[in-house]
């Protein structure tokens, strides 16, 4: 089943709902530590540190405590720096510092605390998130423990999928605390996971013919980017686009791509007079005049269009492309890193990267569009609300090209008819899938390229279609 994700303040509310349980829901977070704490250590070491906070983080720490006690491990329970043994060998050290209601940075002894947990070679579990980490985002709150594990309560939250979470949490494990959470508050956020699309997949029947796969054109290119274009094409290939066109805005440019002659290379004033299912603006395109244009008759047609790179900087410069954007009802997706989300919403990098689902929610309402803002657990919004975090991919993605073949894996499934919010979540899981197929085989994540992506990709789509 799908992973749900909720935002501190829902988490508040199940809380609420199940506050005349028994055993208290206190009770039961303690347990399910312990118990994972248990098997974290082994059978080796037995000397546990438990850092307790003063919330209920704390007292769900004080629980744990209790019970790895009553099973015989030799458990130190410290609140202060001063009470710390330097030299101890630990087995494992719990965090219990803060939970989801820090609001304020880490600092003082709490800071040394966490300075301490951070120097010790042993296993870290951290409690519902690791002290320092703002839930709803991912900060660093001044200072952050990085746990090898945590054991999340109830049930995901943002903080610990995007920005700096994925790097201070380990593994996650969710404890539900034996709550139908579902039932006591729907969620509206998910992770993007096979589960969310695998039913919806269109297998192709014997009589097909490429008609049936659409038509997607692409516009970029223009001089000394016409690789851009070229990947995001030879990506919509792979992924199953019926025809791909190339719009090339460089006068001179090639006329056959050599590694994949089955696109059809056209100058991008051509392209969008060709009958077309989708279309991709922005690989490669530049800021010219001429560009713009482009931009601006994508935007007044009634084809989906996935706007990337510099379609959405020429509309973060041109209000009237912003407005054209908002006004359309075909399906449009944003794919902006942070930096291009800054330009479009008029601030600064910092300001998205403080809270990235509130940046990306700010960008599907102003242009009226289905949002992907890149970045380690990107972050997707749907025009309906609905968001997503994505966990597939690794660093190795940090490489030039990678945002185009991305825009060409989304024009695909869009030429390929499938609605917006599910070519965004299906696309950009698959992006971040092929390239950990890519690491799993050895091939990165340092060196990794775009172009590398496009075959695993392929290989990957084809086995979840054959589900």
């Amino acid at each position: 089943m799908p992973s749900p994700i909720y935002l501190s303040a829902d988490i508040r509310r199940i809380e609420e709902a199940a506050a005349g349980s028994t055993p208290p829901l206190m009770q039961r977070a303690g347990a399910a530590a312990a118990e994972l704490a248990a098997k974290l250590i082994g059978d080796k070491a037995r000397d546990i540190l438990v850092l307790a906070g003063p919330g209920n983080n704390g007292g769900d720490a004080l629980i744990a405590a209790e019970l790895l006690a009553q099973r015989f491990f030799r458990v130190s329970v410290v609140k202060r720096p001063e009470e710390l043994a330097e030299s101890k060998n630990w087995g494992l050290v719990i965090d219990g510092l803060f939970g989801i209601g820090l609001t304020r940075p880490v600092a003082g002894d709490y800071a040394k605390l966490v300075e301490y947990a951070n120097r010790q070679r042993c296993p870290v579990l951290a409690l519902d998130v690791p002290s320092g980490i703002q839930s709803d985002t991912g900060r660093v709150l001044g200072a952050a423990v990085r746990a090898t594990h945590t054991i999340t309560f109830i049930a995901l939250k943002p903080g610990l999928l995007t920005l700096d979470g994925p790097d201070h949490c380990g593994e996650i494990s969710v404890a539900n605390l034996d709550l139908d959470v579902k039932a006591l508050v729907a969620p509206s956020a998910w992770v993007t996971e096979p589960g969310l699309f695998i039913s919806i997949l269109k297998k192709r029947p014997l009589n097909f013919h490429k008609g049936l796969a659409g038509s997607l054109g692409i516009l970029g290119g223009a001089p000394g980017m016409t690789g851009a274009a070229l990947l995001a094409g030879r990506a919509a290939l792979k992924l199953g686009a019926g025809r791909v066109y190339a719009g090339l805005l460089e006068e001179h440019s090639i006329k056959v791509d050599m590694a994949a002659p089955e696109l059809m290379l056209r100058h991008a004033d051509d392209v969008l007079g060709v009958d077309l299912d989708a279309i991709v603006a922005g690989p490669g395109l530049g800021a010219s005049e001429r560009a713009a244009t482009l931009v601006g008759a994508a935007l007044a047609s009634e084809i989906p269009c996935v706007l990337d790179a510099d379609a959405l900087n020429l509309i973060a410069e041109d209000d009237g492309l912003g407005d054209a954007c908002a006004r359309r009802t075909a399906e449009t997706l944003l794919t902006p890193h942070p930096a291009e989300a800054a330009r479009l919403l008029e601030t600064s990098v910092a300001e998205v990267q403080a809270d990235r689902l509130a940046a990306a929610q700010r960008l599907a309402r102003s242009f009226n569009a289905h949002v992907v803002l890149k970045g380690n657990g990107s972050v997707l919004v749907a025009r309906d609300g609905h968001w997503f975090i994505n966990t597939s991919g690794n660093p190795g993605m940090a490489s030039a090209g990678m945002g185009d073949v991305l825009a060409g894996i989304l024009g695909a499934l869009l030429a390929q008819r499938y609605t917006g919010e599910t070519a965004l979540v299906l696309g950009v899981h698959l992006h971040g899938a092929a390239a950990d197929a890519l690491v799993a085989a050895g091939a990165g994540p340092v060196g990794l390229t775009a172009g590398e992506l496009i075959e695993p990709a392929r290989r990957i789509w084809n086995g979840w279609l054959s589900q």
